[in-house]
């Protein structure tokens, strides 16, 4: 899309990943109107965007991707140029307890959203994008050897995968069959600031401050793409912008850690910023039982991404992981506001 005056709708953008994308369009491109539609569910925060709430060309819409006649009516009135959709339920222990509300919210929530956007264009969608938010996870698990493609057949694993894979179908499905203009984007394992605390870097981070065990599912062997969130926000930005409608584009760190690696690396850089004795918080780790339908192994091929748009990861994995720590340890107000008693009991649920 070009970088005239446009009216942009960010979907999910409370949460993790689209605060930073949020951040990422309301400061870089003062031209756009911004929306920000959030449900503001245990994940949804805020205070995540707290730095950019004033700001003129920024405005906050609270409201559910299920409810399909208030996506309507909100579409009917403002009319968006374009739609950034990472609006989900997006955590795969949470998946296997409650399929249904993933389905619910990752497809249905998916649908109504692509029906609004129709509604409102059915005269011409010229100038116009659905840009789908999506998953590594659709593409299943890999051996020991290769790379996960755009062409990659689908293989989910768990519920969360399959109603990922199950909108990306449809988005695909709505641009051949209504001419929907869309680009799709597959990211790998997402890190940094404003992650809730029950993905494993703020967990363990959490956990590591307050002397409480480091739970590691299995054998500690699963094998997982890492991503800087800031270097996700300017991936997307650059697709935003610059792909080719109708596209894929796999959006990876070029970064492998098995989790037990990890964990090791984060143990010894919270024992030095915590002045602890070496060694101090890698005795926190424990094994629990796996996880039902815990792939072993992801990896993403960024290189179509680079190659096509020039794009490449700003920062390595432990400059990252630095700045994530430093990010935590400085703001220990945010992590007590998100872990509410709701989040206790889920957690003491999941690892006992």
């Amino acid at each position: 899309m070009t970088e005239s005056k446009k009216k942009v709708l960010i979907t999910g953008g409370a949460g993790f990943i689209g605060s930073h994308v949020v951040r990422q369009f309301v400061t870089g491109y003062p031209n756009y109107e911004i929306t920000n539609l959030d449900a503001l569910t245990y994940a949804g925060n805020l205070e995540n965007i707290r730095d950019v709430e004033n700001a003129e060309n920024y405005h906050f819409v609270k409201g559910d991707i299920k409810d399909a006649g208030f996506l309507l009516e909100l579409f009917e009135k403002e009319k968006y140029d374009a739609v950034i959709h990472l609006a989900a339920e997006s955590h795969v222990d949470r998946s296997i307890t409650n399929p249904n509300e993933f389905i619910e919210t990752n497809v249905m929530g998916t649908a109504n959203l692509m029906n609004a956007f129709l509604a409102a264009h059915q005269d011409s969608f010229e100038g116009k994008l659905f840009y789908h938010v999506s998953t590594d996870e659709v593409y299943g698990s890999l051996g020991k050897e290769g790379l996960f493609t755009e062409t990659t057949p689908y293989d989910p694993q768990s519920p969360y995968a399959a109603s990922k894979a199950s909108s990306d179908h449809l988005v695909r499905a709505y641009g051949n069959t209504y001419g929907m203009p869309f680009v799709i984007s597959n990211c790998s394992n997402n890190y940094g600031s404003h992650q809730f605390p029950e993905k494993l870097i703020p967990l363990f981070i959490h956990n590591i401050k307050n002397k409480k065990e480091l739970p590691v599912y299995g054998d500690g062997q699963y094998t997982r793409d890492w991503l800087y969130v800031v270097d996700h926000a300017r991936a997307i930005d650059e697709i935003f912008h610059k792909a080719k409608l109708g596209q894929t584009y796999n959006i990876g760190g070029f970064n492998e850690w098995t989790n037990l690696d990890l964990i090791h690396v984060l143990c010894k850089i919270m024992d030095r910023k915590l002045d602890q004795e070496p060694g101090s918080s890698a005795q926190l780790i424990r094994f629990v039982k796996d996880r039902a339908g815990h792939d072993r192994r992801y990896a993403i091929d960024a290189g179509k991404l680079n190659r096509d748009l020039g794009w490449a990861p700003s920062v390595t994995f432990e400059e990252g992981l630095e700045k994530t720590v430093d990010w935590y340890l400085s703001n220990p107000d945010w992590l007590e506001h998100v872990t509410s008693g709701a989040y206790q009991d889920y957690y003491e649920k999941m690892y006992g």
